[in-house]
């Protein structure tokens, strides 16, 4: 028996207009739906350039409430093409305090549920703790027609307790919405070696949980607005995977996608009956994860 979940991603290079970004998006969400999609997942912070370059408050006005214009458009969309839609907000929750935010939309419309990124990095070229407070919604599923989704952002896929713990409170998929990529003064050798841990950490959460994973990420060159450096060059390479860590596709670094994949949801039960991680756990032991680091 099978239960198969038709996965449209979408890989995208963005440009400084929104409502072009918007646009765009919109007709491929459409027409990966025409295409049979049933799910479809977009990357990290969709509707703009990745304006964490650089730390500048006037970003702060590419923030909006929720709900408020982008899900009012995204709702539409969702509705329109019939799909479960996960997005990826700038939200605006009040002056000064502002998440980045995942927002997931039922096939009639409605939202479904979100997650706001717990963990944020602050790196150059990545100066997301400016911006975003982490979250405080928690590591909690949501309930979809296509099943429990457990959405996680970008920085969070390098953790493995919040996969972990997504998985035991029910996700029967982890999804990662991303924006990753190159610095141009990394050799080649180095470039190759963080998109490498970057797919293999996210397997790993796939086999080590029994469950699917689908991350989708930003493609193209974005420069640095403060000439500082020479811009991120996100490595798309999008992909899904089984629950085995199997690679069901993979997109490639430099250009646009809109695909879709077929995943089987069913072959997690027998995964996890081959492999029973979750029974062997010893969860007697696990006390000091709860530390910062153990002296």
């Amino acid at each position: 028996m099978t239960r198969k979940i038709s996965v449209g991603i979408i890989q995208q290079a963005n440009s400084a207009d929104i409502e072009y970004n918007r646009k765009r998006l919109a007709a491929k969400i459409i027409d990966l739906a025409q295409r049979g999609a049933q799910l479809v997942v977009l990357q990290e912070l969709h509707d703009s350039l990745y304006f964490c370059q650089v730390e500048s408050t006037d970003n702060f006005d590419l923030a909006e409430p929720i709900p408020g214009t982008a899900t009012e458009f995204y709702s539409r969309i969702a509705s329109q093409a019939g799909v479960v839609l996960v997005t990826s907000l700038f939200e605006r929750r009040a002056a000064g305090l502002y998440h980045n935010t995942a927002v997931v939309f039922e096939r009639d419309g409605s939202i479904a549920g979100r997650y706001r990124k717990m963990h944020i990095p602050d790196d150059p070229a990545y100066y997301e703790k400016f911006y975003f407070t982490p979250g405080d919604i928690g590591f909690e599923p949501i309930t979809t027609s296509v099943g429990r989704l457990g959405v996680l952002v970008c920085w969070d896929q390098w953790y493995p307790e919040a996969a972990r713990i997504m998985a035991l409170k029910g996700a029967e998929m982890l999804i990662y919405p991303t924006a990753i990529g190159w610095e141009s003064s990394d050799t080649e050798a180095e470039k190759a070696r963080q998109r490498e841990a970057w797919i293999t950490v996210q397997r790993g959460h796939a086999v080590a949980n029994g469950i699917p994973v689908v991350t989708v990420n930003r493609t193209g060159l974005e420069l640095d607005p403060s000439g500082m450096t020479n811009g991120i060059s996100f490595w798309g390479s999008s992909f899904v995977a089984g629950p085995q860590g199997e690679l069901l596709y993979q997109a490639p670094t430099d250009v646009e996608v809109a695909t879709i994949v077929d995943v089987d949801m069913l072959r997690s039960e027998q995964v996890r009956r081959w492999w029973p991680f979750l029974r062997d756990r010893r969860i007697d032991q696990f006390g000091a994860l709860t530390k910062r680091f153990i002296d």
